[in-house]
């Protein structure tokens, strides 16, 4: 496995281009791969994330089997007139096999919180739809339900820290939350449908409590729409007080 960060220039038009579409990025990510792995879930897939940065900069993660190569995106959305190839990659097998049980970590993670609806007018045999949940408590409580499974456990805030920090029980907050909507073309149809999804990224500290399935969550993703920016989660060590 390999944690890659690209720096995009946003000056360069094709870099606003594919900031302003995730199904653009996530074609863009994929062509830096002559096979990208099967999406079935059985194998790590690749997943990405773009970040702000500094001086109104972006920055763009990837996490995948394979070693990218991202000459292309270098050319439309880097700076291709300097001699730096504008990416780093790093071996994150090296960092999955370090993490231990019991560690606590600062996190990151853009998802797309989502949950299943019937309206109550509609018949009780009518099929439910997926939504987006759209308040900060229901987005935490859905991070919230998923954490057992994907091996992690959010840390609870300390008592005083409750008083003061409007009753927040877990250290987490929601910093972004922003819909998406974008043109995807349906190869079948020979038409384009309309994609909407809500992006919510998510700080906080969390503590590992299944190695295995903690290491499954950082190479396979968290959550739905993978394919366009969501799911991936990085670690930071946990800073003192």
């Amino acid at each position: 496995m390999y944690l890659t960060r690209f720096r995009i220039n946003p000056a360069r038009p094709g870099a606003r281009r594919l900031l302003g579409s995730p199904h653009l990025m996530h074609g863009a990510v994929n062509m830096a791969f002559p096979d990208p792995p099967p999406r079935d879930g059985a194998e790590p897939r690749v997943l990405w994330r773009v970040d702000p940065a500094a001086a109104a900069r972006a920055d763009l993660f990837i996490v995948s089997p394979s070693r990218p190569d991202l000459t292309h995106l270098v050319e439309q959305a880097g700076w291709p007139g300097l001699e730096q190839p504008g990416w780093t990659t790093f071996a994150y097998n090296e960092f999955l096999d370090r993490l231990t049980l019991d560690s606590s970590w600062g996190f990151r993670l853009t998802a797309n919180p989502v949950h299943y609806i019937r309206r109550p007018q509609d018949p009780k045999d009518t099929p439910t739809k997926r939504a987006a949940h759209v308040t900060p408590r229901h987005q935490i409580g859905w991070l919230l339900q998923r954490q057992e499974r994907a091996g992690f456990e959010v840390l609870r805030s300390p008592a005083e820290r409750r008083l003061t920090e409007h009753g927040h029980e877990h250290e987490v907050i929601v910093h972004t939350r922003m819909p998406r909507q974008f043109g995807k073309r349906d190869t079948q149809a020979a038409s384009r449908n309309q994609v909407r999804i809500t992006q919510v990224t998510f700080d906080g500290r969390l503590r590992i409590t299944d190695i295995d399935a903690f290491r499954r969550t950082l190479t396979h993703g968290l959550g739905k729409a993978k394919a366009y920016g969501c799911g991936l989660m990085t670690l930071a060590p946990v800073q003192a007080p």
